[in-house]
């Protein structure tokens, strides 16, 4: 068993630090800057294009898609150091290197299921990063853990596709550079296979009878790092019916294999949010005094670190274990270690930074450290691409299997 990494993920591992270093955390302050003068939130900071051009020019770019026709075909265990490193800055990493969700699965999406039209019109300049896009499955007034139950309609009339539904918390939406939403909605709500009933189209954002109503907070904060949350109204919106993503019944399908790879880049990000925590808990530690002596030297804080340290390794190593198999076996080999990081990994990294906020005191919680906006990411991540309590049952659903 070999832990080190192979020659091309090291190089690049060097010089994605080196750009991290160099770029990417002195932009974090004048993003937030530029952001505060802006027109609208939602509007792109010029040095978030500013790091997108010099991470192409440096050829960090399109890293999370496997197949060398579009991406810098990676393996995902080669990607997962490589997306540990962006998640220690979420808000500008991922999107510098065209790395950003939900970018990065619609893209896939269109790789894997889109004709030659689909993926000329949106997958060319989505690999550019010219335009970003929107996921749209999730509804306010049905459990959307369960896909089978969204309402939204999806009715043929002639050659067109008439969309009529409501969805929230949809990633990306917000960001005027947002062009083209992927919508799933039910074409057969009446079909016997609940798996079946569903359909994917893909929406124009200036399509008629599209409303991107309200921007959704994440605990109160506006989520720059997805571009933003929306609801969004379809009133019978009209598209072509060659706007249908792979055939008729095959949403679920996509959805399954769209969420696999996202739940592990999730994952991945993750523990590199977490090293940032064990980073500013270390130096919070060190330059503090309480009680006569420095927050190092209190017995509580060298639990959270030491707990802290072994937690992220633990992870790390399931996280590759994971990304291994989804390279030899497939996602659905790896099915099981899939729903593991996903219930483990935000749990777990959660705890961690409410340890680092409780040590930066009033700090942890202020917009002067990346703590609280850390938090609320790591904590939305345990509702997102399907709630814990979700994959808790499939995983002991199929632990249960080998023994009935």
């Amino acid at each position: 068993m070999d832990f080190a990494f192979d020659a091309r993920t090291e190089e690049l591992r060097t010089r994605l630090l080196a750009f991290m270093d160099e770029y990417v955390y002195p932009a974090e302050k004048t993003a937030e800057e530029q952001r505060a003068l802006l027109d609208s939130p939602w509007d792109t900071p010029a040095v978030v294009e500013e790091l997108k051009a010099e991470a192409r020019r440096q050829g960090l770019w399109n890293l999370f898609l496997p197949d060398a026709e579009y991406g810098a075909g990676l393996t995902n265990l080669q990607y997962a150091p490589l997306a540990e490193i962006t998640g220690r800055s979420p808000q500008l990493a991922p999107t510098a290197l065209n790395c950003a969700a939900p970018d990065t699965g619609n893209m896939e999406v269109l790789a894997q299921f889109g004709t030659d039209e689909q993926k000329k019109q949106w997958l060319e300049p989505l690999l550019a990063g010219e335009i970003r896009s929107a996921f749209a499955m999730t509804e306010p007034e049905v459990a959307s853990s369960d896909a089978t139950n969204i309402t939204t309609h999806i009715e043929r009339d002639g050659d067109e596709y008439v969309i009529t539904g409501r969805k929230w918390y949809i990633s990306g939406a917000m960001n005027p550079d947002c062009k083209i939403f992927i919508v799933m909605g039910k074409t057969d709500p009446d079909g016997e296979d609940l798996r079946r009933q569903q359909s994917m189209v893909l929406v124009p954002r200036d399509t008629p009878g599209v409303t991107v109503k309200r921007a959704m907070q994440v605990f109160g904060y506006e989520d720059h790092s997805h571009g933003g949350h929306a609801e969004v109204v379809f009133d019978h919106a009209r598209v072509p019916v060659a706007n249908l993503v792979g055939e008729e019944g095959g949403g679920f399908a996509i959805a399954q294999a769209r969420l696999g790879p996202g739940r592990i880049h999730h994952c991945m990000r993750l523990i590199g949010m977490a090293e940032r925590a064990i980073e500013l808990m270390c130096r919070r530690a060190v330059s503090r005094t309480a009680f006569g002596k420095p927050l190092a030297q209190q017995g509580v804080v060298q639990n959270w670190i030491a707990d802290a340290r072994v937690a992220v390794e633990q992870l790390r190593l399931l996280v590759l274990k994971t990304a291994w198999l989804m390279d030899t076996v497939g996602n659905r080999g790896a099915h099981t270690e899939i729903q593991a990081i996903k219930i483990a990994t935000p749990r777990a990294v959660v705890e961690i930074l409410d340890r680092a906020i409780q040590l930066h005191g009033a700090g942890g919680v202020s917009q002067d450290f990346p703590l609280a906006d850390l938090y609320a990411g790591a904590r939305t991540l345990m509702l997102a691409d399907g709630p814990d309590e979700v994959h808790q049952r499939s995983l002991a659903r199929r632990e249960l299997k080998k023994y009935l």
